[in-house]
């Protein structure tokens, strides 16, 4: 592996904690700053979000749906077995397995397959897809689904 691999595997794998750090603390103006502008995510709700303005409606959404929930004291987003690919210097892949906890335990789990390029010498999600596995019944994530069926 050359340094330059190193190096960007690094920076990779800190962009990736950053996301669930700053999600995690509605620091949601730093979240998207790891985001290309023009980048795409898809959390498999039926709908494909474009451009950073589009992403930041998928945290606030979230954000007021626990504050329905007796705002819990804490949510927290582990990763997991992440393995990053190489295309050249300026783009790279990884897979990921997440788990979601809040008060009550693990309320969801999944997995993240993500696309970065590195603009301006800098690494930033420019696509990243959420796929959900399994969920708590009763939990947060099952009262989302029940809600949106």
């Amino acid at each position: 592996m050359e340094l330059w691999q190193l190096e960007a595997y690094a920076e990779i794998r800190d962009l990736i904690s950053a996301y669930n750090s700053f999600g995690d603390r509605g620091r949601f103006d730093q979240l998207l700053e790891l985001f290309a502008e023009t980048a795409v995510m898809d959390i498999n709700d039926g709908r494909v979000y474009e451009g950073t303005d589009e992403i930041r409606t998928i945290f606030t959404e979230t954000s007021d749906s626990l504050s329905k929930d007796d705002s819990p004291s804490y949510i927290q987003h582990h990763t997991s077995s992440t393995h990053i690919e190489f295309e050249g210097n300026e783009k790279a892949n990884s897979k990921s397995y997440f788990s979601v906890f809040l008060p009550h335990g693990i309320d969801h789990w999944g997995r993240y397959e993500d696309k970065f390029e590195n603009i301006n010498g800098k690494w930033v999600f420019v696509y990243r897809r959420v796929k959900t596995d399994g969920y708590l019944p009763g939990g947060w994530a099952a009262k989302r689904l029940e809600e949106k069926n």
